[in-house]
């Protein structure tokens, strides 16, 4: 294994993390809300009355997040080695993973374990150990 040293941006990664990490917390302090984000966009789905504005906002920030830091940098190459079939299905078993999982990385990852969640640590690390799992079959075994 090797490391991309052009590309390794550790700074760059702190900082975003702390920003996330400001972000949930202020958004828990001010709400009593989880930034979870399948939550909330599950919310829009089934709107109850007065709960659809903050999450249309918070969805709002999301999109329109990469627009404003492009003005203060360009914004990184994308590149997706995968089809169009196969994120198709990545994204339903996410999906599908979210609803059995009762909620998402954001939720759990981020906002759980923060919280010290006994069910977000196991759910965490159901998250992670199905992706090393999968990027392990997909490159190793199936190629």
């Amino acid at each position: 294994m090797t490391i991309d040293w052009t590309h390794f941006t550790p700074w760059t990664s702190l900082a975003g993390g702390l920003l996330i990490g400001l972000a949930t917390a202020i958004f828990l302090l001010l709400s009593g809300r989880i930034a979870g984000i399948s939550g909330i966009v599950g919310g829009l789905l089934r709107p109850a009355k007065g709960d659809v504005a903050w999450r249309l906002a918070f969805v709002a920030g999301l999109l329109a997040a990469p627009w404003v830091f492009s003005m203060a940098a360009p914004l990184p190459q994308v590149t997706i080695d995968a089809g169009t079939a196969t994120l198709v299905a990545a994204g339903l078993l996410v999906g599908v993973g979210t609803r059995y999982g009762s909620g998402c990385t954001s939720g759990h990852g981020v906002s759980g374990l923060s919280r010290g969640s006994p069910r977000s640590i196991v759910a965490t690390a159901a998250f992670m150990a199905a992706g090393f799992l999968t990027v392990f079959v997909v490159r190793h075994l199936l190629s």
